[in-house]
């Protein structure tokens, strides 16, 4: 049931940095090499306080973090204290508002997107904490420091699409609503890691450019400015604070906002911005999240236009066998390959994220064609990693084909680049393979030991039979 207050929901957002060195107790003298960021949290946080909260709601990228689902700590009280930098006198805690946690995870069910509520007995399911990680806690010290003693619901970022980030910055903006209470949302994150040669992630000169677009995009509380910082600079900044951000947007979306940035520097290689925005009424034209579905949805058609006719047969197969159609016609242009027989492997991706990848090492049909459209269906139904693909999904589906060529043996390491050739490794009756040219695999040593994982044979052994093969990919 909506709220009848009409200064329920979120009153006010703020833009926090946090590193521990700026906690006295933790950095000591260091603390004043980041001055202007310490007075910048102490002024927001006297903003805070006078906008009276009820609850503040911090995202922190360094809470538990789930690739498909994002996580709600759920104790009755949340603990936590910078022990781990040194300083376990500094202990905070604060009573979770649980009725915002659940109004939170019914909004994000409503989206289709899965939360994890973080107690201690979930939390040593996998193997994680439910204590109040560093991103929250550096913002909730100088809050504490202002006298602030709202309820606290804290949560994390999830390695979403950003349109799904944005998605549920909205559920918690409708969440708060509902919830009848004063509301402040803060977004945890530090900006590039790597403005200095002594960052901690090491140097880049293009992360400081990357700090300056996030910086321009707030100053004008401009959502497509922010989702418009290029996704290689957002790589080579190594920030941890760009997803908060789009969450936090998303909650903002439909109002209009004051921002104010208060300050900006990287004295330690890593860049600190504190930022207030208040929201000063609503704004139809700030109302973003149904365009940014139909523009990934336009990007998605326009690469479906340009599939290779293989890789259409995969995704035109499964989506036949998922709803109970008849399997496809061979599409033009793929006739060729109804005459030869090959081993082949269908890969499919969701939002950039593996989904499903099945595969023959040799020819197990009359053609390639055949082949594609069983490993297809396997891909999507089979993978025991996932579970099957659902008809709900098949609008975000990327598909791959790769068809192998004859693997050959080879005597070591040297005959291997993974950039051009797959692995296979044999021990007795166990296998592993690993298709060519795959994201973060950089070296023969990694290709084929991440191939031993797969087939069970201990990283030590040395006795193996090692095969490399190549490729043809289509996209």
């Amino acid at each position: 049931m909506e709220a009848t207050n009409e200064a329920a929901g979120i009153v006010m957002a703020g833009v926090s940095p946090h590193p521990p060195i700026i906690v006295p107790e933790v950095g000591g003298a260091e603390v004043e090499r980041a001055a202007n960021t310490r007075k910048a949290l102490q002024e927001l946080a006297r903003r805070v306080k006078a906008a009276e909260p009820e609850t503040i709601v911090i995202i922190s990228p360094h809470a538990p973090v789930f690739r498909d689902a994002t996580a709600i700590l759920g104790e009755p009280r949340l603990e936590g204290s910078f022990s781990a930098f040194g300083a376990g006198q500094v202990k905070l805690s604060r009573e979770n508002d649980l009725a915002l946690v659940e109004l939170i995870e019914r909004e994000a069910d409503r989206l289709g997107q899965a939360t994890v509520r973080l107690d201690r007995g979930t939390a040593a399911r996998y193997g994680t904490t439910d204590k109040l990680d560093h991103g929250v806690l550096v913002p909730l010290y100088y809050l504490d420091e202002q006298g602030v003693r709202s309820k606290l619901l804290a949560m994390a970022m999830a390695f979403l699409p950003h349109e799904e980030l944005y998605a549920f910055g909205q559920g918690i903006a409708r969440a708060a609503r509902a919830s009848g209470k004063r509301v402040v949302l803060i977004a945890s994150g530090d900006l590039s890691h790597r403005l200095l040669p002594e960052a901690p992630a090491g140097y880049d000169p293009e992360a400081r450019r990357f700090d300056q677009a996030v910086e321009a995009a707030l100053k004008k509380g401009d959502v497509d400015d922010l989702l418009g910082i290029d996704p290689d600079l957002v790589e080579r900044a190594g920030e941890c604070g760009y997803r908060p951000l789009v969450m936090l947007f998303g909650a903002l979306d439909g109002r209009r906002v004051r921002p104010d940035v208060l300050s900006y520097e990287g004295p330690f290689g890593v860049g600190y911005l504190v930022a207030s925005l208040d929201l000063v009424g609503e704004d139809a034209g700030r109302s973003a999240g149904k365009r940014l579905f139909e523009r990934r949805a336009a990007r998605l058609n326009e690469r479906r236009s340009k599939q290779h006719p293989l890789v259409r047969l995969a995704r035109e197969t499964l989506e036949a066998h998922l709803q109970g159609g008849p399997r496809p016609a061979v599409p033009a242009g793929a006739e060729p390959w109804t005459k030869e027989r090959a081993g082949a492997f269908v890969t499919l991706k969701k939002h950039g994220q593996l989904r499903g990848c099945i595969g023959t090492i040799e020819p197990t049909t009359a053609s390639v064609v055949q082949e594609i459209m069983q490993n297809a269906v396997s891909a999507g139904f089979h993978d025991p990693r996932f579970d099957p693909v659902e008809e709900r999904e098949l609008d975000d589906l990327d598909y791959s084909v790769d068809v192998l060529r004859p693997a050959e043996p080879i005597s070591g390491l040297d005959q291997l680049d993974p950039e051009r050739f797959g692995v296979i490794v044999q021990k007795g009756g166990r296998s592993g393979l690993l298709l060519p040219h795959l994201e973060g695999i950089r070296s023969a040593e990694e290709q084929v030991a991440i191939a031993k994982q797969k087939a069970g044979i201990s990283p030590h052994e040395k006795d193996v039979r090692l095969f490399r093969f190549e490729v043809e990919r289509f996209h």
